[in-house]
């Protein structure tokens, strides 16, 4: 009967012991708050915000505060949303976005917005087509990369105040109706034809113009032979006049023969057979000729 009073003893004893351990057990776990890196928490403490913990080892006091509210830091991606907009020349268009963010004041996050993914889906919708409807349809396909910029600096103007970090903004596409897409079609090839009606048009235009260049040097080059034969016949008179001029009449004599000589030999060396019937007179002539000649070599 001692013995098991001991033994009552020695456990009531123990088991004191035992909870002391196991609350400070619970209040080290309920105090100590490890974040990840990806993570922020936010604490609060009777229902207000107490506190943001960043990544690591954080403390708060325990059965006092509490994490209320996970929230991952990760960059993010909204769906691709589509929506209709209207261009400044009245054609409809459809438009594919995407937005990236990234939460960077968790606190504003929590507390000033419900469905963060759906205000920001529905301000990206708003913003793209005011966005678009200042712009003609050749400007949205001409500017995409300038107007991607201009509403991503409007969505974050608009997210300012919900904490959020806005990192990109994408347009995907723009699609076109059918009536409008048909439309462009035939514009486009009535475009291509009038571009190939001018190119035939400026072909013939300077094969004209080659013609006339081809035609303007020809007549140049014969007018240029004609002055150099002239020249050279003037110079030739020149030349035979001085002659005349120092030597007199056999000067005139000896060219005259030496003319009927080439000729001669010109009928001379003709192809084929020939017969030349010469005058009389003509043989005198180029007798004396002959005559000249031998007397001048």
């Amino acid at each position: 009967m001692d013995i098991e009073q001991m033994l009552l003893d020695l456990l009531q004893n123990n088991l004191v012991y035992l909870l002391a351990a196991l609350l400070l057990v619970i209040v080290v776990f309920k105090s100590v708050k490890i974040v990840p890196q990806s993570e922020q928490h936010v604490v609060q403490r009777f229902g207000r915000l107490r506190a943001v913990l960043g990544p690591g080892i954080n403390m708060i006091v325990p059965f006092i505060d509490h994490v209320a509210h996970r929230i991952s830091i990760l960059e993010r991606q909204l769906p691709t949303a589509s929506q209709d907009a209207i261009t400044r020349d009245n054609v409809l268009v459809q438009v594919d976005t995407s937005v990236f963010y990234r939460i960077i004041e968790p606190e504003k996050t929590v507390y000033r917005i419900r469905d963060v993914d759906g205000a920001i889906s529905t301000t990206v919708a708003g913003i793209v087509r005011a966005e678009i409807g200042k712009m003609d349809l050749d400007e949205v396909q001409a500017n995409r990369s300038s107007l991607i910029t201009t509403i991503k600096a409007n969505v974050e103007d608009a997210v300012d105040n919900w904490g959020i970090e806005v990192t990109r903004a994408e347009i995907l596409d723009v699609n076109l109706d059918a009536a409008t897409r048909a439309a462009m079609m035939q514009q486009l090839n009535a475009e291509r034809a009038r571009r190939a009606q001018v190119t035939e048009a400026e072909g013939k235009k300077r094969a004209v113009e080659l013609g006339a260049d081809a035609e303007l040097y020809a007549s140049e080059q014969s007018a240029k032979a004609r002055r150099v034969l002239a020249d050279a016949e003037a110079y030739a008179t020149e030349v035979v006049a001085k002659a005349i001029a120092e030597h007199g009449i056999e000067a005139a004599q000896y060219q005259v023969a030496l003319k009927q000589v080439e000729a001669l030999n010109a009928l001379g060396n003709g192809t084929g057979k020939q017969t030349i019937v010469v005058p009389a007179a003509a043989l005198e002539a180029f007798g004396d000729a002959f005559k000249l000649l031998k007397g001048r070599g």
